[in-house]
């Protein structure tokens, strides 16, 4: 049995600071509290509008022209954010003075950040993946957000964290409530989403490696 991770909140010189040090002793952090109840309402308010006017789009697994539907894997919608929104710009805000964060203190060479809101609806899932292969893919850490304020054990939708692909019992269950923000290691974290009962709205994201075309960029610190 997973162990249960609550919003408890922890110790250190600040969210920044024990997200770095959980990436660097584990290559996994999870700060409760990490986005304000504010942000997290304007989120999820947008989260509803956009959904009713029908912008989701069922997700799909693959990249690129190998990209496909497939309801055994994942069962959400998702829309990818562009920066449209102030509720969006606050986030992204924040989320690139963490990147910045990480950058200096981890060496990383992140460049910047995709990310989408996820819905899962009842009986949505995602199962035990990999965010990024090595050698295969810009992805070097993986961000998710929660936007769930009223989250209970019953609704399911945990993230739950493996410590390798190939294990037989996980490391932690992550209970997603409103605000608490998740790093990990893409390459090297295997992870999945839980069947949730009730909506389970989040925000996933990557900080990635510069693979444009062109001369290449070095990733501000």
């Amino acid at each position: 049995m997973a162990q249960l991770i609550e919003t408890t909140g922890g110790v250190g010189d600040g969210p920044r600071q024990r997200i770095v040090e959980g990436l660097l002793t584990c290559g996994f952090a999870a700060e409760p509290g990490y986005v304000s109840p504010a942000l997290v309402r304007a989120l999820r308010r947008e989260v509803r509008q956009r959904d009713a006017r029908g912008q989701f789009s069922e997700a799909a697994v693959g990249r690129h022209n190998l990209q496909q539907q497939n309801e055994f894997i994942r069962r959400d919608r998702t829309f990818w954010l562009d920066g449209s929104t102030l509720a969006q710009l606050r986030l992204l805000d924040e989320l690139e003075q963490l990147r910045i964060e990480i950058n200096r203190s981890l060496f990383l060479g992140l460049f910047d950040l995709e990310a989408h809101f996820a819905l899962y609806p009842p009986g949505g899932f995602y199962r035990r993946h990999l965010d990024a292969f090595r050698g295969d893919n810009p992805r070097v850490v993986s961000v998710v957000v929660y936007l769930n304020p009223r989250w209970q054990q019953s609704h399911g939708g945990c993230l739950r964290v493996w410590p390798d692909v190939d294990a037989v019992t996980p490391l932690l269950d992550v209970a997603p409530r409103a605000g608490t923000l998740v790093c990990f290691l893409s390459e090297r974290i295997p992870h999945e989403v839980l069947a949730a009962h009730a909506d389970r709205i989040s925000i996933a994201g990557w900080f990635r490696r510069n693979e444009g075309p062109g001369p290449w960029s070095a990733p501000s610190l």
